[in-house]
């Protein structure tokens, strides 16, 4: 079990490496850097704020939602749909130049 917590730490923390930030803006540009930054911010700050809020306001078992944001990833799901909803906006703002 602490392995897999480990390893699944080390997993977020290897997308915030600097080397990791700058092969990917090499390859994909400063919007992908700033969905998968602005991601991790969102995954690991504001939803276990979010659970915090809703275990004090609502009732105590949200506050089991707190540690599941930081060790569950959904960057397989979230990134792609944050980049394609990228692309859909910026081709749009394109067209209207």
């Amino acid at each position: 079990m602490w392995k897999w917590i480990k390893h699944r730490i080390g997993h977020k923390l290897e997308h915030m490496s600097m080397e990791s930030l700058k092969k990917t803006m090499k390859e994909h540009g400063l919007a992908l850097v700033v969905i998968i930054v602005g991601w991790e911010i969102i995954e690991d700050v504001l939803f276990p704020l979010l659970f915090a809020g809703l275990g004090k306001f609502v009732h105590p078992v949200f506050y089991a939602g707190i540690p599941v944001a930081w060790i569950g990833c959904l960057h397989w799901l979230m990134v792609p749909l944050m980049w394609g909803w990228w692309i859909k906006i910026s081709k749009k703002n394109l067209d209207k130049e």
